[in-house]
């Protein structure tokens, strides 16, 4: 397993826009993305019924920053392996449909 960056275009309804980037870790980029999403969505449904965002996974996968009001582009989101903050190579961004 490695340690991923799942970088999600996001847009607001007051016409705001942004990126919501969600790590942890993940066998390859495809579950890295389906994790994120995953992720979010549990967020999303936590805040709708009035419960608490859950806190970050042993995985370190959590959704700390939900914003109501966003809209994200799922569909022109991108995993790479995580750019540590020492500078060590990215791989090249992968797109899953």
């Amino acid at each position: 397993m490695a340690y991923y960056e799942v970088n999600v275009p996001m847009r607001s309804t007051a016409g705001n826009s942004g990126i919501h980037v969600f790590t942890g870790m993940a066998t390859d980029p495809a579950a890295a993305m389906r994790i994120a999403e995953q992720t979010y969505r549990a967020a999303q449904e936590a805040q709708q019924a009035g419960r608490t965002i859950p806190g970050k996974r042993p995985d370190g996968w959590g959704a700390r920053g939900y914003r109501p009001g966003w809209q994200l582009d799922w569909r022109a989101a991108t995993a790479t392996l995580w750019k540590d903050l020492h500078g060590w190579p990215r791989s090249s961004v992968i797109r899953v449909a």
